[in-house]
Protein backbone atom coordinates (compact mmCIF):
# COMPACT_ATOMS: atom_id res chain seq x y z
CA UNK A 1 0.00 0.00 0.00
CA UNK A 2 1.03 3.51 -0.79
CA UNK A 3 0.44 6.61 1.71
CA UNK A 4 1.98 10.26 -0.06
CA UNK A 5 4.02 7.91 -2.38
CA UNK A 6 6.25 5.90 0.51
CA UNK A 7 5.40 2.28 0.15
CA UNK A 8 4.34 1.44 3.85
CA UNK A 9 4.52 -2.32 4.81
CA UNK A 10 2.41 -4.73 6.74
CA UNK A 11 3.25 -7.77 8.23
CA UNK A 12 2.30 -9.82 4.96
CA UNK A 13 4.79 -7.65 2.55
CA UNK A 14 7.66 -9.36 5.23
CA UNK A 15 7.85 -12.61 2.70
CA UNK A 16 7.27 -10.31 -0.23
CA UNK A 17 10.66 -8.57 0.51
CA UNK A 18 11.68 -12.07 0.82
CA UNK A 19 12.60 -11.22 4.82
CA UNK A 20 11.64 -14.99 5.37
CA UNK A 21 13.08 -17.67 8.06
CA UNK A 22 14.73 -18.77 5.14
CA UNK A 23 16.58 -15.62 5.12
CA UNK A 24 17.20 -15.38 8.91
CA UNK A 25 19.25 -18.97 8.15
CA UNK A 26 21.08 -17.81 5.80
CA UNK A 27 22.47 -14.84 7.77
CA UNK A 28 22.61 -16.93 10.47
CA UNK A 29 25.15 -19.09 8.55
CA UNK A 30 27.05 -16.16 7.65
CA UNK A 31 27.53 -15.25 10.88
CA UNK A 32 28.33 -18.57 12.19
CA UNK A 33 31.02 -18.72 9.52
CA UNK A 34 32.67 -15.15 10.34
CA UNK A 35 32.41 -16.55 13.98
CA UNK A 36 34.72 -19.71 13.58
CA UNK A 37 37.11 -17.03 11.88
CA UNK A 38 36.88 -14.02 14.15
CA UNK A 39 35.31 -15.23 17.52
CA UNK A 40 32.15 -12.74 18.80
CA UNK A 41 28.90 -13.26 17.35
CA UNK A 42 27.76 -9.65 19.28
CA UNK A 43 30.13 -7.97 16.64
CA UNK A 44 29.12 -10.14 13.75
CA UNK A 45 25.78 -9.61 14.30
CA UNK A 46 25.92 -5.70 14.88
CA UNK A 47 27.65 -5.72 11.76
CA UNK A 48 25.47 -7.33 9.73
CA UNK A 49 22.21 -5.55 11.20
CA UNK A 50 24.45 -2.34 10.55
CA UNK A 51 23.98 -3.27 6.61
CA UNK A 52 20.51 -4.93 6.55
CA UNK A 53 17.14 -3.72 6.94
CA UNK A 54 15.55 -7.07 8.77
CA UNK A 55 12.45 -7.10 10.11
CA UNK A 56 12.30 -7.54 13.76
CA UNK A 57 10.96 -11.53 13.16
CA UNK A 58 14.39 -11.79 10.91
CA UNK A 59 16.86 -10.26 13.61
CA UNK A 60 15.43 -12.60 16.06
CA UNK A 61 15.20 -15.82 14.86
CA UNK A 62 18.37 -15.57 13.57
CA UNK A 63 20.09 -14.11 16.64
CA UNK A 64 18.09 -17.25 17.87
CA UNK A 65 20.10 -19.62 15.94
CA UNK A 66 23.58 -18.21 16.19
CA UNK A 67 23.12 -17.63 20.12
CA UNK A 68 21.81 -21.41 20.18
CA UNK A 69 24.76 -22.86 18.31
CA UNK A 70 27.25 -21.13 19.95
CA UNK A 71 25.58 -22.18 23.21
CA UNK A 72 25.83 -25.61 22.18
CA UNK A 73 28.52 -25.94 20.26
CA UNK A 74 30.56 -28.58 21.79
CA UNK A 75 27.42 -30.89 22.14
CA UNK A 76 26.58 -30.40 18.10
CA UNK A 77 30.53 -31.17 17.36
CA UNK A 78 30.31 -34.85 19.21
CA UNK A 79 27.04 -35.14 17.23
CA UNK A 80 28.63 -34.32 13.83
CA UNK A 81 31.65 -36.53 14.83
CA UNK A 82 29.52 -39.63 15.47
CA UNK A 83 27.33 -39.43 12.54
CA UNK A 84 30.42 -38.25 10.62
CA UNK A 85 32.40 -41.42 10.28
CA UNK A 86 36.14 -40.75 8.79
CA UNK A 87 35.62 -36.70 9.31
CA UNK A 88 36.79 -34.42 12.60
CA UNK A 89 34.71 -31.37 12.68
CA UNK A 90 37.58 -29.53 12.75
CA UNK A 91 39.04 -31.16 9.06
CA UNK A 92 35.28 -30.29 7.57
CA UNK A 93 34.99 -27.45 5.69
CA UNK A 94 33.92 -24.36 7.34
CA UNK A 95 30.22 -24.19 5.50
CA UNK A 96 29.59 -28.10 5.85
CA UNK A 97 30.15 -27.82 9.69
CA UNK A 98 27.84 -24.75 10.08
CA UNK A 99 25.27 -25.97 8.09
CA UNK A 100 25.24 -28.95 10.41
CA UNK A 101 25.61 -27.37 13.65
CA UNK A 102 22.68 -24.98 13.14
CA UNK A 103 20.53 -27.30 11.14
CA UNK A 104 20.73 -30.04 14.13
CA UNK A 105 20.30 -27.42 16.52
CA UNK A 106 17.05 -26.23 15.09
CA UNK A 107 15.78 -29.80 15.03
CA UNK A 108 16.78 -30.26 18.81
CA UNK A 109 15.82 -26.98 20.23
CA UNK A 110 13.62 -25.20 17.89
CA UNK A 111 10.18 -27.61 18.72
CA UNK A 112 8.09 -25.44 16.03
CA UNK A 113 9.97 -26.40 13.12
CA UNK A 114 9.05 -29.51 11.67
CA UNK A 115 12.18 -31.54 10.69
CA UNK A 116 11.04 -31.60 7.25
CA UNK A 117 11.64 -27.86 6.71
CA UNK A 118 14.68 -27.75 8.69
CA UNK A 119 16.28 -30.73 6.58
CA UNK A 120 15.13 -29.16 3.60
CA UNK A 121 16.76 -25.59 4.76
CA UNK A 122 19.64 -27.15 5.24
CA UNK A 123 19.81 -28.74 1.78
CA UNK A 124 19.05 -25.18 0.42
CA UNK A 125 21.77 -23.48 2.22
CA UNK A 126 24.12 -26.24 0.77
CA UNK A 127 22.98 -25.85 -2.40
CA UNK A 128 23.15 -21.71 -2.23
CA UNK A 129 26.72 -22.23 -0.57
CA UNK A 130 28.59 -25.15 -0.97
CA UNK A 131 28.23 -28.33 -3.62
CA UNK A 132 26.36 -31.37 -4.28
CA UNK A 133 28.73 -33.10 -2.13
CA UNK A 134 27.99 -31.16 0.70
CA UNK A 135 23.89 -31.58 -0.14
CA UNK A 136 24.50 -35.57 0.09
CA UNK A 137 26.85 -35.75 2.98
CA UNK A 138 24.51 -32.68 5.30
CA UNK A 139 21.51 -35.28 4.02
CA UNK A 140 23.26 -38.54 5.45
CA UNK A 141 24.02 -37.08 8.62
CA UNK A 142 20.47 -35.11 9.50
CA UNK A 143 18.94 -38.18 8.54
CA UNK A 144 21.14 -40.63 10.71
CA UNK A 145 20.02 -38.08 13.83
CA UNK A 146 16.48 -38.28 12.89
CA UNK A 147 16.42 -42.12 12.81
CA UNK A 148 18.28 -42.30 16.21
CA UNK A 149 18.24 -38.93 18.70
CA UNK A 150 15.56 -40.31 21.40
CA UNK A 151 15.33 -36.66 21.62
CA UNK A 152 13.58 -36.16 17.74
CA UNK A 153 10.92 -38.71 18.53
CA UNK A 154 7.92 -36.08 18.13
CA UNK A 155 9.79 -34.54 15.15
CA UNK A 156 10.17 -38.24 13.25
CA UNK A 157 6.83 -38.95 14.59
CA UNK A 158 5.46 -36.22 12.55
CA UNK A 159 7.69 -36.98 9.36
CA UNK A 160 5.67 -40.57 9.65
CA UNK A 161 2.46 -38.81 9.27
Amino acid sequence: MSVNGTQQEDSSSESRRGYTRHDARELALQILFQCDFHGSAEFWLEQFWAQRDASESVRTFTSELVDGVREHQAELDDLIAAYARNWTVNRMPVVDRNILRQAMYELLWVPDVPAKVTVDEALELAKNFADDETRRFVNGILDQLIKHDVRLEPKRSALAS
